[in-house]
């Protein structure tokens, strides 16, 4: 019996210290810099759902952008909503009118005239922030005239990036505008290894990392160890997000901010914050929460 007492206890004394080991969540606002509101969305998930769902998330501020570009006029066009629900609408043009832009967008010269028609039109609570997300699974298109076109009208015009496209292509595009700011979608589509993560950051400056969808970055919710070493280390490269790409996502929304919150909180508070809310805030120029 007292064998089993002794079991039971070492047991009990096993589960508390794993239990002390997970670090609380992180608790501070959030700042989303993917997030789309695409067509599809909008019937099942009308504004006042995804806005009840970005407040109960924490999230006070959005990257928006949509296909098409009318999700994200819809949203930065909600004032009195967004503003009750305590939420920043950072606008950016999207590349695509359909799907079928998706993976042609690179060879269509009308791609870059509709991005000028956008940007002169503006949306209703101001001009747009940035271009994308924009998608390259071929590296060699970011070589092609648009790719070039709309990294120098970016530079040229203080916008930002945000482009889903491997290791290769950063190189490419920042080729075409070494001074533009791009933040990465994902850092880095498949996994890209991050001893190379680490030399882009270095070789580019304005570069940002984008950690939805990471592979690599967590282990059975926990921050893998090289990736907690490389967000210690340099809070102030990267960003989250949700990438609301399908309905689903949507569906659970407040668990993958969750689930955020829960790697965050792995780290030390002050690169917690930044990579939660200081960075995006800083790039967009929000200088407060309210």
């Amino acid at each position: 019996m007292r064998y089993c007492a002794w079991v039971l206890t070492l047991l009990a004394l096993l589960a508390f210290g794993a239990c002390a080991a997970q670090a609380a969540p992180y608790e501070g606002p959030l700042f989303d810099a993917h997030l789309h509101y695409n067509d599809e969305a909008q019937g099942p998930h009308p504004l006042p759902d995804v806005l009840g769902r970005m407040q109960r998330s924490g999230v006070r501020a959005i990257v928006a952008n949509s296909r098409p570009n009318a999700g994200t006029l819809s949203l930065a066009g909600a004032g009195e909503a967004t503003r009750a629900a305590g939420l920043r609408v950072v606008p950016f043009v999207r590349l695509y009118r359909n799907r079928a832009d998706y993976s042609g967008w690179f060879a269509d010269p009308t791609i870059y005239q509709m991005v000028l028609d956008e940007l002169k039109r503006g949306t209703p609570s101001g001009p747009y922030r940035g271009l994308g997300e924009f998608h390259l699974y071929d590296s060699a298109n970011a070589d092609g005239p648009v790719a070039r076109q709309l990294m120098q009208l970016a530079a040229e015009r203080g916008l930002v990036v945000l482009a889903h496209v491997d290791d290769v292509a950063i190189d490419k595009l920042m080729a075409h505008a070494p001074k533009a700011r791009l933040i990465w979608a994902h850092t880095g589509i498949g996994g890209v290894p991050i001893t190379r993560v680490r030399e882009l950051l270095k070789r580019y400056p304005s570069l940002l990392g984008e950690l939805s969808y990471r592979p690599g970055l967590t282990e059975n919710g926990r921050l893998s160890a090289d990736w907690q070493a490389l967000l210690s280390e340099q809070p102030e490269r990267f960003l989250i997000g949700s990438d609301t790409w399908v309905n689903q996502r949507w569906q659970y929304y407040e668990a993958l901010m969750s689930e955020a919150r829960q790697w965050l909180g792995e780290l030390p508070s002050e690169a917690a914050r930044k990579i939660a809310w200081g960075n995006g805030a800083t790039l967009f120029g929000l200088d407060s929460l309210d």
